[in-house]
């Protein structure tokens, strides 16, 4: 069963400039999956953002996960690129 990222996530015109946050703070998505990226594990993220949980940062990559699937092309139409 996937993750309820829903708790986690909000997106809100007057909070950073609308982009998705980890409710309760000003730290974005985009943030941490690029910290992820990079390399951090959710131990650095943890020390660098003491505002995050181990499961916002799970509901952070749901999130992500459901975003990528949403974006998918559909079977049988080419992809745009």
């Amino acid at each position: 069963m996937p993750m309820n990222f829903k708790p986690y996530i909000t997106r809100d015109p007057a909070i950073c400039g609308g982009e998705p946050v980890v409710t309760g703070t000003r730290v974005t998505v985009r943030t941490v999956l690029a910290s992820l990226a990079e390399g951090m594990d959710a131990e650095e993220l943890l020390q660098d953002f003491p505002s995050l949980s181990r499961d916002a940062i799970r509901a952070v990559i749901a999130f992500a996960a459901l975003s990528a699937e949403e974006d998918l092309p559909v079977a049988g139409l080419p992809a745009v690129a």
